[in-house]
């Protein structure tokens, strides 16, 4: 009887010991870069952002999803900026202005933003409120003690067991593809809008426009991407990975934005527009079925609370490098006052507006004014002070570079002027 030789299975690549160590690194590699660009860039997508996008949506389909890429170009060189000065100098946007421009400009561009963050703060927690009432449950007994947990979060703990945090909480916003996948786009339509411009000569197209760079570029992330790359005590040797953590957010965020627009387009195009987030949530429950909307009311959750935390933040970290004083939330209440008592201070007062029956809409209006007042502002600092050898010595934009972002902050600031202008003259019943 013959005996056949037994047969030995080679182990694959993927089962080696070299290659699962090669997984496991591009894991931590991953978790390595991670950092404040990613966590600016989520909180951008906070509840205004979301209902931004989900009227992007709505309104004209998908329609602006070209518009979207080039908001992402300008996005990721924005904030690659904001993380470049803050690893090369050690220093906040908010420290740099004060040493390199005029006082009492810096004075300004600092007060605005403070306003401005305030009421941004309002509006992501009416966001909790809104998303958690989507739920069944009333926002008065969910925004305080989301408050206190946001405040203890900076207030207790170090800079970068905070900024983990704030990771885990950006995990809310891949709630967006899948309802995006529930709400069944059409995907040659989708690639189409994608590649070739599309733009309708109409003022609601204009204006819709000029809100996705609003609320997509922000200038409270670029305050906080520099500060937060400061914070973490990043080096230039650390540039790298800061300048990936930049691009890897800006990319991962204007992805989540274009998966809201293409989950509302698909599911309600043409509609018209909407005035919330939860409305968009609200409004894809007869046509994406209950999962849709639960995790939109997820994601908004999420979000809402990541920038609840954020915006205030940089707004305090913008005025103590102003002042020049102790900012960081490795720091306690007495070695940091100013900073910690300011982030308390805009905490307390934007849950308390938002247990109050406040116009959120109205609201969002004037402070998407005071944004569209400091932004220009914003850019251009960020945009000299990234020029000069005096500041970043080889590190400066180099001539194409400069070109580029030229280019880009001369057009958004263009567009959030155009912004500025128009609801200044809606005010006056002229536009």
């Amino acid at each position: 009887m013959t005996h056949e030789p037994d047969t030995i299975t080679a182990p694959t690549a993927a089962d080696t010991p070299a290659a699962r160590r090669t997984g496991w690194r591009r894991i931590t590699m991953v978790a390595a870069v991670a950092g404040p660009g990613l966590v600016a860039a989520n909180a951008g997508n906070d509840a205004a952002g979301i209902a931004t996008y989900a009227s992007a949506g709505s309104q004209f389909a998908y329609g602006t999803l070209f518009f979207m890429v080039l908001v992402t170009i300008a996005l990721v060189m924005v904030q690659e900026m904001a993380v470049r000065l803050g690893a090369y100098t050690g220093k906040g946007l908010g420290a740099l202005i004060r040493e390199q421009f005029s006082l009492r400009l810096t004075a300004l561009a600092v007060f605005c933003l403070l306003l401005a963050n305030t009421g941004l703060v309002v509006s992501e927690f009416a966001g909790i409120g809104a998303a958690f009432e989507l739920l069944g449950v009333p926002k008065w007994a969910v925004i305080p003690p989301a408050a206190i947990l946001l405040w203890a979060l900076v207030l207790f703990g170090s800079y970068h067991w905070a900024e983990r945090i704030f990771l885990i909480m950006s995990l809310a916003f891949f709630a967006y593809p899948v309802a995006m996948i529930l709400g069944h786009p059409h995907w040659g339509d989708v690639g189409h809008h994608l590649i070739v411009p599309h733009v309708e000569p109409s003022k609601d197209f204009i204006l819709l426009a000029v809100a996705l760079i609003g609320t997509t570029v922000s200038p409270y992330m670029q305050f906080y991407a520099a500060a937060g790359v400061v914070d973490r005590g990043a080096k230039p040797a650390d540039y790298p990975l800061i300048r990936a953590d930049a691009i890897l957010g800006a990319v991962f965020a204007c992805v989540i934005s274009l998966t809201i627009i293409i989950a509302t387009a698909s599911a309600i195009g043409g509609t018209g527009p909407l005035n919330s987030a939860a409305q968009a949530a609200e409004a894809l429950k007869p046509v994406a079925g209950q999962n849709a909307e639960l995790l939109f009311a997820l994601g908004l959750i999420g979000a809402s609370a990541l920038a609840g935390a954020v915006v205030p933040l940089s707004a305090s970290y913008a005025i103590g490098e102003a002042a020049g004083v102790e900012r960081s939330v490795s720091r306690s209440f007495r070695d940091a006052p100013l900073f910690l008592g300011l982030f308390t201070a805009q905490i307390v007062l934007g849950a308390t507006v938002a247990m109050t029956p406040v116009d959120v809409i109205q609201l969002l209006i004037g402070t998407q004014v005071l944004q569209g007042l400091i932004s220009p502002i914003v850019l251009v600092y960020l945009l000299v002070l990234t020029n000069r050898r005096s500041v970043l010595g080889s590190a400066a934009n180099s001539p194409r570079y400069r070109v580029a972002a030229t280019a880009v902050v001369v057009g958004v600031a263009g567009m959030s002027t155009i912004l500025l202008v128009q609801t200044v003259l809606g005010w006056f019943g002229l536009a």
